[in-house]
C-alpha cells in the first residue's frame, strides 16, 4: 500500500467507487499518493489476472488522443482511444497504439549519465543527488547566458520551464519539433491573425462540409490532429444521407489524403497560392461578384501555365465550390511550407471569406485556446547566440534537434560552443549523445502531466496525463528535477499541475468539484477536462489580406533538375523510428517498411535508366544523401518524393543505420511567419552504381512492374 493511506481508507475509497473504478482507475483521492508497482512486487490490493485500466494522454504527437491503457499485475497491456475524449473518441493511430514500446524499450536511458560529449571511454553513471547539484548551479549562471530549448508536448512542463525562466530572468524557452514545421503551425496561426485579426489556430470544420479543397493538408495521415480529421472525414464522406462530401486535392505527389479524393491534381510545387487567386476570380465571376483578385496582374492563362490544370477544369472547379453551401478550402503542408508560404495560406483562408463559410458549419472557426510559438526562426536565433558563445547553459527536453534540424543550420557545431549542454532525454538520441549529461525523464506512460488540445478539438480541452505504471527504472520526472533545484513554489510536478487546473472547478465543463483534490480525482478517471457543448471562435471580423506577394515556381532544368518533396511519415519527427511496430508498419501509398527511399514516376525513371532498388545519390544546394528508388506512378514526373523521420545515427538499436536523413537537404530559410521553408527547393539525382532492395509488402516486382 502507501505510505500515507491505511488499507482501511483505502477499502472505504475503493467501495465507494467500485462500479466506476472497474472501468477506468487512477480516480480516487487516494491516487496521488498511490504507488503502481510491477509484477514483482504485487501491492496487496490488486488481484492477480484482473485487469486495471488508466485513462491518460497520448504523447506521441502534440495532438494530445485521450487513451485508456489496461495493465494486468503492474504491466502495460494494450492502449486504445478513449471513447469519452473529444479530440479522437475513441480512435488512435499508429504511434499512439505502440506507445508501450517506448515504455519497455531495451535501449533507454536507465538512469542519470555522465555523457562527456559522445566519448563513450568517458561515459559513467551519476546520482540523483550530483544531477540535482548539478542542475541548480547551472540555474546559477548569468540569467541571460541560460537556454531551454523543449518539444511540442507535454505543455505542463512547457509553461513549468516558462515560469522558471521568468523568475531568473532567463529568455523564454525556445519550442520546436520537425513535426510542426511540415504541419506549418505557425503559418497557419498567422495567416489567421492577417485574416482575422486573432493569432489562433483555425478549426477546419470537415465534418460538416461538403465540398472541401485541399492544398497540401494530409489530414488523414500526421497533419495537425490526423485522428481527429481522420474521424470528421468519414463523417463528410457518410455522415449525411442527402449528399456524400466530395473531396478535391493539389499536391505534386499523392499523399494517401490525396489517394482518398474524388478528384487530385498533381499541381506544380510553389503553385498553390497562384491557385487560389484564380479560383477566387472565377469564384466571382460565377457568382456574379466584385472581383477579390483585380489588384493582382494575372490571367487565367497564367494559372494554367503555373499549375498545369486546363482552364475547362478550373472553371468547372470554381463552380462546384462556389455552388456548394458548405464549401472548405485547406491550406496545409507543401503548399504553405514555401519563402511564400504565409501568402499562399492567407490566398487559401481568403477562399473560405469569399464564399461565406467563416464560423458556420462545415466552414472555419479559430480555436480558445492560444498556441504557445513554435517555429524555426526561434531556433535560429538560439544557434546564433550559440555561435556567439551567449549561450552557458542549455537544457535540452522533447526534441533532438541534431536529427531533426536541416544540417546547413550548423546547430551540432554551434552545440560545441556551450559549455554545459544537459540532456532530459529517456533515450540515446543524437542531441543526447552530443550532451555533456542526460538526465532521464519518465515516458509518458509514467508521467504526469497535461496537455492543451489546439487543432483537432472542437471545444477547450485540457487532458490529463498519468502513469499507468510504476517506473521501471531510475528516471525522475524533469519537472521535479527543476522544482527541486528553483525557487518555485510548488513541492512537486504534481502540486504544480494542481496549482494550474484550479480555474478549471468553475470554468463550466461536464465535471466539478468542492476542492482540487476531488477535482483531481475526477480529472484522473475521466482523463482531462472539457466542456460539453462546441465553444469554437466563430464570430471572426475578415481583413483584406492586401497585396500579397506571390512567387513563381521555380524554374528547373527538365531531366536534370527536380522538385523535391520531403513528407512526415508515421514516425512523426523521428522519434518512432526505434519502435520496430512502426517500423514494420508499410507505408500506405508504397508497402515500403524499415528504410528510406526515393520516390520517382516511372516515365522519368525510364528516360534516366533507373529501376527500383536502385540506390541514388539526392543533391540540393544545401547537402547530399543516399537511397534507394522506388517507381512511384503517383507524382509528377518533375518531381522526387523523400519520407521523413529515418536516417538515425543514435537513438537504439531499431533506429541507427537505417536509411538516410532527408533534412540534410532541407534550407535553413523560413517565410513570414517563421516556419521553415522546407518546399519549392530543387534536388538533381545521378545513380552510384550499386543496388539495395527494399522491403516492402507487395511482390519483389512492385504492383507496377519492374522494366
Amino acid at each position: 500500500m502507501s505510505d500515507k493511506i491505511s488499507r482501511r481508507d483505502f477499502l472505504k475509497i475503493a467501495g465507494a467507487g467500485a462500479a466506476v473504478s472497474a472501468v477506468l482507475t487512477g480516480c480516487g483521492p487516494a491516487t496521488r499518493y498511490i504507488v503502481r508497482r510491477p509484477y514483482t512486487e504485487m501491492p496487496e490490493y490488486n488481484q492477480t489476472g484482473l485487469n486495471t485500466y488508466y485513462a491518460s494522454t497520448c504523447r506521441e504527437c502534440p495532438a494530445g488522443c485521450g487513451i485508456i491503457v489496461r495493465t494486468k499485475e503492474g504491466r502495460a497491456i494494450t492502449i486504445e482511444g478513449n471513447p469519452q475524449h473529444p479530440v479522437n473518441r475513441g480512435r488512435l493511430c499508429a504511434r499512439g497504439i505502440t506507445a508501450q514500446q517506448g515504455l519497455y524499450n531495451p535501449d533507454r536511458v536507465l538512469s542519470p549519465m555522465f555523457q562527456a560529449r559522445g566519448d563513450a571511454s568517458r561515459q559513467s553513471k551519476t546520482s540523483w543527488d550530483d544531477a540535482i547539484t548539478l542542475v541548480t548551479d547551472a540555474l546559477k549562471s548569468p540569467a541571460s547566458q541560460i537556454a531551454f530549448l523543449m518539444g511540442t508536448s507535454p505543455d505542463h512542463l512547457y509553461d513549468l520551464v516558462t515560469e522558471l525562466a521568468e523568475s531568473i530572468d532567463a529568455p523564454a524557452p525556445v519550442r520546436y519539433s520537425a513535426l510542426s514545421s511540415f504541419e506549418g503551425r505557425a503559418t497557419l496561426q498567422e495567416a489567421a491573425n492577417r485574416t482575422f485579426g486573432k493569432p489562433a489556430l483555425p478549426f477546419f470544420d470537415l465534418a460538416n462540409a461538403e465540398v472541401v479543397f485541399s492544398f497540401g493538408a494530409s489530414f488523414l495521415e500526421t497533419w495537425l490532429s490526423p485522428v481527429s480529421y481522420s474521424a470528421a472525414y468519414g463523417d463528410m464522406r457518410q455522415a449525411r444521407t442527402t449528399r456524400r462530401g466530395y473531396l478535391v486535392t493539389f499536391e505534386a505527389r499523392q499523399s494517401m489524403t490525396a489517394g482518398n479524393a474524388d478528384e487530385w491534381y498533381p499541381i506544380k510545387p510553389g503553385s498553390e497560392g497562384t491557385l487560389a487567386l484564380g479560383l477566387a476570380r472565377l469564384i466571382a465571376e460565377f457568382r456574379r461578384e466584385s472581383d477579390p483578385t483585380a489588384n493582382y496582374p494575372f490571367s487565367i492563362d497564367s494559372v494554367v501555365e503555373a499549375t498545369g490544370i486546363e482552364e475547362t477544369r478550373l472553371r468547372e472547379l470554381a463552380r462546384l465550390f462556389a455552388s456548394s453551401d458548405h464549401a472548405l478550402a485547406i491550406p496545409g503542408g507543401n503548399a504553405i511550407g514555401q519563402p511564400g508560404g504565409l501568402a499562399n495560406a492567407q490566398a487559401i483562408m481568403q477562399l473560405n471569406a469569399q464564399v461565406g463559410n467563416i464560423g458556420l458549419p462545415g466552414g472555419v472557426y479559430l480555436t480558445n485556446t492560444q498556441q504557445p510559438p513554435s517555429n524555426l526562426e526561434g531556433v535560429k536565433a538560439l544557434i546564433q547566440k550559440m555561435n556567439n558563445s551567449q549561450v552557458q547553459v542549455l537544457f535540452v527536453h522533447g526534441v533532438n534537434p541534431v536529427f531533426e534540424l536541416p544540417k546547413v543550420l550548423g546547430f551540432e557545431e554551434a552545440l560545441a560552443k556551450v559549455p554545459l549542454v544537459i540532456s532530459f532525454a529517456s533515450f540515446p538520441d543524437e542531441t543526447a549523445m552530443a550532451s555533456d549529461y542526460i538526465l532521464p525523464d519518465h515516458t509518458p506512460l509514467e508521467s504526469f502531466g497535461y496537455q492543451r488540445m489546439l487543432a483537432g478539438a472542437d471545444r477547450p480541452v485540457y487532458s490529463s496525463i498519468q502513469p499507468v505504471v510504476a517506473p521501471l527504472y531510475d528516471t525522475r520526472a524533469t519537472a521535479d528535477v527543476l522544482l527541486t533545484a528553483s525557487n518555485l513554489p510548488y513541492s512537486d510536478e504534481v502540486d504544480f499541475v494542481q496549482q494550474k487546473i484550479v480555474p478549471l472547478i468553475s470554468a463550466g465543463g461536464f465535471f466539478s468539484a468542492p476542492e482540487i483534490q476531488t477535482f483531481w480525482s475526477r480529472w484522473l478517471q475521466y482523463g482531462g477536462w472539457w466542456v460539453t457543448e462546441r465553444s469554437l471562435d466563430g464570430d471572426l471580423d475578415i481583413s483584406s489580406p492586401g497585396n500579397l506577394t506571390f512567387s513563381a515556381p521555380v524554374t528547373i532544368e527538365e531531366g536534370k533538375q527536380f522538385y523535391l518533396v520531403v513528407y512526415p511519415t508515421q514516425l512523426g519527427d523521428g522519434s518512432g523510428a526505434n519502435r520496430p511496430w512502426l517500423q514494420e508498419m508499410p507505408d500506405p501509398m508504397t508497402t515500403l517498411t524499415w528504410n528510406t527511399w526515393v520516390e520517382i514516376n516511372p516515365e522519368t525513371a525510364d528516360k534516366l535508366g533507373i529501376h527500383d532498388d536502385d540506390v541514388v545519390r539526392v543533391t540540393t544546394a544545401y547537402g547530399a544523401v543516399e537511397a534507394s528508388v522506388y517507381r512511384y506512378p503517383a507524382i509528377r514526373p518533375d518531381t522526387i518524393a523523400i519520407p521523413f523521420g529515418q536516417g538515425h545515427t543514435a537513438l537504439g538499436r531499431w533506429a541507427e543505420g537505417r536509411g538516410a536523413n532527408p533534412a540534410n537537404l532541407l534550407p535553413a530559410d523560413v517565410n513570414e511567419a517563421g516556419d521553415m521553408a522546407f518546399s519549392g527547393i530543387t534536388a538533381s539525382i545521378s545513380l552510384t552504381g550499386k543496388r539495395r532492395p527494399l522491403a516492402r509488402v507487395e511482390s519483389r516486382d512492385g504492383v507496377y512492374g519492374e522494366h
